[in-house]
């Protein structure tokens, strides 16, 4: 048995209490494999895809991955895992983590102003007179008050960077007032391009590639689609007038780090892996190209949050997810899935989609031919059927000796009826929140309704320094949670009991 549900602290009585629920055998990958599989299947004939690719990493592994249709109608050239695609937006982490990987090594500074490092930037007229300046945060974050402008910056790919510089210095019309609320702005992450090259004093392909790239072992990943053999390229298409066109294939240029980069299933999985390998923090050493805390801290969705359905068919029926941008990422706490993280691609001739489940080292991406068909929907479904399948147990929250010594001092102090075995072990504040009298009162009156309480049940904790428990008594069984206090040695600042309904 494990804890089905979370555990939400309320240090007033009638706390929330986690529900514990027996879980159903695991089935394995292989046995949902099909309705995987149906999924895809029925997005690539709904969105009249002509190929795709999409995987499963988890553990550290691509676990699964599948092929379908073809790269080149022409050719008819079947779409293999070795397939390359534009991931379009899906970019954007890559250049999120290049810039934080310049913070770490004291480059730049997220809070510094953007125009430090594009000089262009340093003539704007802003929209009101107490406006404050573009920070690099602001542009991770697309919360610099720039215009959402997903169809003119995906055309903007082939701009030379001498123009980019001109269209700079010329000014933009700003949406908003920078810091206000989050638009999201392609414009924003090709200056971020800008800035990773001024700060590293190399071009921005060129580090992403040395710094990022070629480490992860992601030899097959390019900005240049000119680069790419023809034979292993997925021809981009657009769906209209009920037939397939080629769109033209853009070769890179100052947009670049929106949207640029060139994958297959293969290497892409290496990416999600090394991410995913992120989580939990431990004490082994660092071995990527950027520190595992330097990856957890793209996941903090600092600004403007929403409440939005989770994509895909359970959107409708499972609660709302709290939604975030962090950097590079789309930040969601999920009621099944816990902390995901996602982004979509979407550009002439391809569309992409990428889901994270850190805190169950797991992830699903997918990669397409079809102008703007990011297969979104199927992806969320898989992590979905996974969790119902129990693949995506969530990670067990260590039990710190703190924690494990406070439990057994609480124990003793129910068996006996008083605080004594709790004496030099509470904070100063427990005594003062409800006296050693009113809980033998407390104590009493519960083991009146459960009796004694021999047994326990694996605890919950949420940290070094709380869990949820629950015991197994006579008549019934108790809830309980501890909390202890920022105190050396930890002393127990709260305790909350009840018999579980």
């Amino acid at each position: 048995m494990r804890w089905k549900s979370g555990f939400v602290f309320a240090l007033v009585l009638g706390c929330a209490f986690p529900a514990i629920a027996q879980d159903p055998a695991p089935q394995t990958l292989d046995q949902i494999a099909p309705e995987i599989d149906a999924l895809f299947t029925a997005y690539q004939a709904d969105a009249h895809v002509p190929g795709l690719v999409y995987g499963i990493v988890s553990d550290g592994k691509l676990a699964y991955v599948k092929a379908a249709g073809v790269q080149d109608i022409d050719a008819k050239r079947p779409v293999t895992p070795d397939t390359r695609f534009r991931i379009a937006s899906m970019t954007k982490a890559f250049t999120a983590l290049a810039v934080l990987q310049l913070r770490d090594e004291g480059r730049l500074g997220l809070d510094d102003l953007a125009e430090k490092y594009v000089p262009e930037m340093q003539g704007w007229t802003y929209p009101t007179a107490d406006s404050p300046r573009i920070r690099v945060r602001d542009l991770l974050h697309h919360v610099g008050g720039l215009v959402t402008d997903d169809p003119w910056g995906d055309r903007q790919q082939l701009l030379a960077h001498e123009d980019f510089a001109k269209m700079i210095a010329a000014g933009v019309p700003f949406s908003r007032v920078p810091q206000s609320s989050h638009e999201y702005s392609n414009f924003g992450y090709a200056l971020l391009g800008r800035i990773v090259t001024a700060a590293s004093g190399m071009s921005y392909n060129d580090y992403v590639q040395s710094r990022i790239l070629t480490p992860l072992g992601m030899t097959a990943t390019t900005f240049e689609v000119g680069a790419v053999p023809r034979e292993r390229l997925a021809v981009g298409y657009r769906w209209e007038n009920e037939r397939w066109s080629a769109e033209p294939e853009m070769r890179d240029g100052a947009f670049g780090a929106m949207g640029g980069l060139v994958t297959t299933a293969d290497d892409y999985a290496r990416w999600v892996a090394f991410l995913l390998s992120a989580w939990p923090p431990r004490d082994d050493a660092d071995t990527g190209p950027v520190k595992r805390a330097t990856v957890r801290e793209m996941a903090q969705g600092l600004n403007f949050t929403s409440s939005v359905n989770r994509i895909g068919s359970s959107g409708q029926t499972a609660c709302k997810q709290s939604l975030a941008y962090g950097m590079g990422w789309r930040v969601a706490q999920d009621c099944d899935l816990g902390l995901t993280l996602a982004h979509g691609g979407g550009y002439p001739g391809y569309g992409s989609h990428v889901m994270l489940m850190p805190d169950r080292g797991t992830g699903v991406f997918a990669l397409a031919n079809r102008t703007y068909a990011g297969p979104s929907a199927p992806a969320w479904d898989t992590a979905v059927a996974m969790e119902k399948a129990g693949l995506l147990p969530p990670r067990a929250v260590p039990v710190s000796p703190a924690v494990a010594d406070a439990f057994a001092a609480t124990r003793a102090a129910y068996a006996a009826g008083t605080l004594a075995p709790l004496e030099g072990r509470l904070a100063m504040n427990f005594l003062l929140d409800r006296s050693a009298e009113n809980w033998a009162a407390e104590l009493a009156k519960l083991k009146d309704q459960v009796g004694e309480c021999p047994g326990a049940e694996p605890l919950a904790p949420l940290g070094a320094l709380s869990t949820a428990f629950r015991l197994d008594c006579e008549r019934g069984k108790l809830d309980g949670m501890l909390l202890l206090a920022p105190t050396t040695p930890a002393t127990m600042q709260a305790l909350r009991l009840r018999v579980a309904p």
